[in-house]
């Protein structure tokens, strides 16, 4: 099949594209830059050099795929209205990429929550994330024009990537600050929950969901769960450093931005994906994150820190 997909040079994008390939399908991947393009044509990769923003090239790629599957945002909405074009009554999947800080409190890692969601559970949604939610209720509103459109929201992603970026978001931004500063930094006490998911594990989830998820399918990516302290502590143990340091949520903020500081890594996001595994036969192998950390996080290879 052939199969257009934003998000190419991307952590998720990146892996999912190689696990297209080995396959045997081909792929077009969206990416911004001709350094990229040459290094995703090197992987067999096709190059589509553009933006979220090309309206017109995005319904162009869209109607000539197979499918598409969005990774590069969880927030654009015209880049969703143009695939959707593209796609429009011809019963092509959709997969568009969503996140579970879509139903993040505001715990500031100061507590934890015992509010688990999971697909049929009524979602409670911050007004800061209520366009996430409006844009994956659009999504899947596109099953009404004839799209078979489905939406995965992962948790908290850990593993390698296969891509050209092999890191995640949050444990790598822990560790390589924690390697800045000599001690791993957390927003609060860390006494939030994630739920959390390797990324070979949301490859597979993406894989299953193209071949055979119904219109409107919307599925949590999970297989566990921890507080950010004990991710914490596995990081210091996997440096070889002093310990956890607690931060002030809005010192916090400032460094990194209240987005990052009070829901990627100081809220509670505590989900369970029983619609994937029920309907999709989805069986999750990775199932703690913590010893990953302890025994397989690449300690050397840590992106630098923004700090």
């Amino acid at each position: 099949m052939d199969i257009f997909l934003t998000g190419a040079g991307g952590y998720i994008g990146g892996s999912v594209a190689t696990a297209l390939l080995a396959a045997g399908h081909r792929v077009r991947g969206l990416t911004r830059s001709a350094a990229s393009a040459e290094r995703l044509s090197a992987r067999g990769i096709a190059p589509v050099l553009g933006t979220l923003d090309d309206v017109d090239m995005l319904t162009r790629e869209a109607r000539a795929s197979d499918g598409v599957i969005n990774t590069a945002s969880s927030d654009h909405v015209g880049a969703v209205q143009a695939l959707v074009a593209g796609l429009e009554g011809s019963a092509k999947p959709l997969l568009h990429t969503s996140g579970s800080s879509v139903i993040g409190d505001d715990a500031r890692g100061n507590r934890r929550s015992e509010q688990v969601f999971d697909e049929d559970t009524p979602l409670i949604v911050s007004p800061t994330k209520q366009p996430r939610r409006d844009l994956d209720l659009r999504v899947l509103g596109a099953a009404r024009l004839g799209v078979r459109s489905v939406v995965i929201c992962p948790s908290n992603i850990y593993g390698v990537g296969t891509g050209l970026n092999p890191h995640s978001v949050q444990i790598p931004f822990l560790a390589a600050n924690a390697r800045a500063h000599g001690a791993v930094q957390l927003v609060g006490k860390g006494l939030n929950v994630w739920s959390n998911v390797h990324i070979d594990d949301v490859v597979e989830l993406y894989l299953l969901a193209f071949r055979k998820a119904p219109a409107s399918a919307f599925y949590f990516a999970e297989n566990g769960e921890a507080s950010f302290g004990e991710i914490g502590a596995a990081i210091a143990k996997r440096l070889g450093l002093p310990g956890v340091e607690d931060l002030p949520p809005e010192v916090a903020a400032q460094r990194w931005g209240e987005s990052k500081a009070y829901f990627s890594l100081g809220s509670n996001s505590r989900v369970r994906s029983v619609r994937a595994r029920r309907e999709l036969g989805w069986a999750p192998r990775h199932a703690s994150v913590i010893d990953w950390i302890v025994s397989e996080m690449p300690a050397d290879a840590i992106p630098s820190s923004p700090s």
